[in-house]
């Protein structure tokens, strides 16, 4: 940067968006070849490749953000806008979900009965695995709070056991989903309450899957001491999109779970 009369961010070339572009159309090529075939090589493939991908390229930025100084203040702004704008795009992902389970449910059709559920349906005991997962993501959003304020304070400890802590609880929250998964009486293929159902919660549990990672990156980043009280944007962005999954997941529980049961 310091042979440069700018304070932008100049990206080298790399591979990595064409790899990862690769492994994406090999995870939808072999989830077609799962759902056809009942084969998932393909997709373990598709898997692995845009995993690699995931780490070279983050190992690439942290390259530039930690050691080179190539995110000046400026850079980071940009970069905070765009996990903005990422964010709210997530946002009305999500909402297309609740859209179909409204419309669905506020007015549903002669071909499931015009009841909600829909007969035949047995939907679960919001008091149950649902509440539990929900007190576990709101008490994730308060350690992951806790050790954001313990970074700007310059408390190595203290940041680290809340991120141990937010980690270990985002693993919770997927084992429990995982295993309702397993109990439940009715499938993705049961009428629209299942395909709705499996949808939302699904990209969810897949969301809570990222942000776990995230925040593993970050924990471990944090070990390398890589952050400090006035440059830690990789963990503020993860902090942001784990509090993003929180809210998510408190309108799934009330439409969902407890309002459309």
């Amino acid at each position: 940067m310091m042979n440069n009369n700018h304070p932008f961010h100049m990206v080298n070339q790399s591979p990595w968006p064409l790899t990862s572009a690769f492994g994406a159309m090999i995870i939808m090529l072999g989830m077609i070849k799962w759902f056809h075939q009942h084969n998932q090589n393909l997709l373990l493939m598709g898997l692995m490749i845009t995993m690699l991908t995931m780490i070279q390229w983050w190992r690439d930025i942290i390259r530039e953000g930690t050691y080179q100084g190539m995110h000046t203040k400026l850079v980071t702004s940009g970069l905070r806008w765009g996990m903005i704008l990422f964010i709210i795009s997530e946002i009305f992902f999500f909402i297309s979900f609740f859209w179909a389970f409204f419309h669905s449910s506020l007015t549903p059709t002669i071909d499931i009965g015009s009841i909600w559920p829909p007969k035949g349906i047995l939907p679960f005991n919001p008091l149950q695995i649902p509440l539990l997962n929900t007190t576990i993501l709101l008490s994730s959003g308060v350690t992951i709070t806790w050790s954001h304020h313990s970074l700007m304070e310059n408390n190595y400890n203290q940041t680290l056991q809340g991120l141990f802590f937010t980690v270990t609880m985002g693993i919770y929250f997927t084992m429990l989903q995982m295993y309702e998964y397993f109990q439940s009486p009715f499938t993705i293929a049961d009428s629209i309450y299942g395909s709705s159902f499996f949808m939302a919660t699904g990209f969810h549990g897949l969301h809570v899957i990222i942000g776990t990672m995230f925040l593993i990156t970050c924990m471990l980043r944090h070990i390398s001491l890589h952050f400090s009280s006035n440059h830690h944007f990789g963990f503020e962005a993860a902090a942001w999109y784990w509090h993003f999954v929180d809210v998510i997941w408190l309108f799934l529980y009330i439409s969902i779970y407890w309002w459309g049961m």
